[in-house]
């Protein structure tokens, strides 16, 4: 791909044209359409008899979508679940609108690629099967799930359930409005892994009285990868008036669901981890009829308004990022949702079936899929998860995580598409060296 200043007085007006045109990532000119529609239709073609599971072991085809990353071959980086890195065309995508940005900022932004939001608006919405007028583009899921948690109507006295495991902003934003303003805030607490919807849904109910106003349900617990039933805790919610919120950081571009499946009122994502967007995108979601009681965290002409829009009235913001963020639904659906799932929860599951044949090594994450996906926790015995995180960097360059809140204490481990088998065999090889 030429960058801007190299290209010839005709290639330069032609790109600009495209852009003014929107020509980009929501056309049928996207540079994904440019760089791999044609062999990604080859490779697809020869799975195509195969169900999403079996097409998960089919290494030549995943052979083809590992090729369209830049990563490090010299780190093996198994924290995805923190932030994954973008394919090369999102990243060219990015480079590509900043170049043009930077030639003239308040035109080329302004009146150019300001055009880009609505289709990206549209995109997002199709993606999580919801109405466009309930999709705000956002940072990540902190500044999503802030603002609704923020924005919400509560009044002192009133009562929000959450857990000890959920995300650190998320506890720490319930808890300044209960120290600023005198609402309640009370945790649940569990003891993960569990494979009991029934047992997790009384674990919010027993704390329910009839002061709640709101459940905050984290969709999959980014510790240990625990996957919550959202839509049957919100079920028990809604039956006695309670509204919920959900955290879906982990969740969004890696299980194949609809927002619309969760039954929930408010759903936060950041679009940088498993849809491998550009870092520091984000997407939030506000039942249409719910926009207008919920206050804007920046507020614009009409902060009690029911257009989603306001909630993205900050001020000056990247549009760069934009195209990123369609370039990487391109390359998400070029491979397909239920298939991305599958070959994830595949590669979970090939390190954490072989570590676990070890007497010393402990998994702390389900196996079975409706409870788990692309995280993974681990331990081995005698050492602390700082201990074993350390290890697994220092002696063999591979990048994990080790977890120590509240009662989970473990080391988490998460691949993405573009992981090999050749690192995930590396992985099993030095845990249980390490193990003894």
């Amino acid at each position: 791909m030429h960058r801007l200043s190299g290209m010839t007085p005709n290639g330069r007006r032609t790109f600009l044209k495209q852009a003014a045109t929107l020509a980009g990532a929501f056309s049928v000119n996207s540079l994904f359409s440019q760089a791999h529609a044609a062999e990604w239709k080859r490779a697809a073609r020869k799975v195509e008899d195969l169900t999403p599971d079996q097409v998960a072991q089919n290494e030549d085809y995943w052979a083809v979508i590992q090729r369209s990353y830049s990563v490090n071959p010299n780190l093996i980086n198994l924290n995805n679940g923190g932030v994954s890195p973008s394919p090369i065309v999102v990243q060219q995508a990015v480079e590509r609108y900043n170049q043009l940005s930077n030639e003239g900022p308040s035109y080329y932004m302004w009146r150019i690629l300001d055009q880009g939001r609505e289709p990206l608006r549209e995109r997002l919405a199709r993606l999580g099967g919801v109405s466009p007028e309930e999709i705000a583009v956002n940072r990540n899921s902190t500044e999503a799930l802030n603002t609704i948690i923020f924005g919400l109507p509560l009044k002192a006295g009133d009562e929000v359930i959450g857990t000890k495991q959920d995300y650190p902003h998320m506890i720490q934003a319930y808890q300044q409005r209960e120290k600023r303003e005198g609402i309640v805030y009370k945790q649940a607490s569990f003891d993960f892994p569990i494979e009991d919807d029934d047992a997790i849904v009384k674990g919010y109910e027993a704390a329910i009285t009839p002061r709640t106003k709101l459940i905050h349900v984290t969709h999959m617990v980014n510790w240990c990868g625990q996957t919550m039933p959202v839509a049957k805790i919100a079920d028990m919610a809604h039956a006695r008036g309670i509204e919920v919120i959900c955290d879906g950081a982990h969740s969004f571009g890696l299980i194949d669901f609809k927002i619309g499946d969760l039954h929930c009122d408010y759903f936060g994502t950041s679009l940088h981890k498993f849809l491998s967007a550009p870092i520091g995108t984000g997407m939030m979601w506000v039942k249409r009829e719910k926009i207008a009681k919920v206050w804007p965290l920046v507020c614009g002409a009409d902060p009690q308004g029911g257009n989603i829009r306001k909630f993205e009235d900050i001020g000056t913001r990247s549009f760069p990022l934009e195209q990123g963020i369609g370039e990487a639904i391109n390359f998400h659906e070029g491979i397909g949702s239920k298939r991305k799932e599958e070959r994830i929860r595949y590669l979970k599951n090939y390190w954490a079936t072989r570590v676990a044949e070890h007497p010393k090594v402990k998994l702390q994450t389900s196996l079975k899929a409706k409870y788990s996906c692309a995280i993974g926790g681990v331990m081995v015995d005698g050492m602390t998860a700082g201990q074993l995180a350390d290890t697994l960097f220092e002696k063999y360059k591979i990048h994990v995580v080790g977890v120590n809140w509240e009662n989970i204490h473990t080391v988490r481990i998460t691949p993405h598409v573009y992981t090999t088998i050749a690192d995930l065999d590396k992985l099993v090889g030095a845990i249980k060296t390490i193990a003894g």
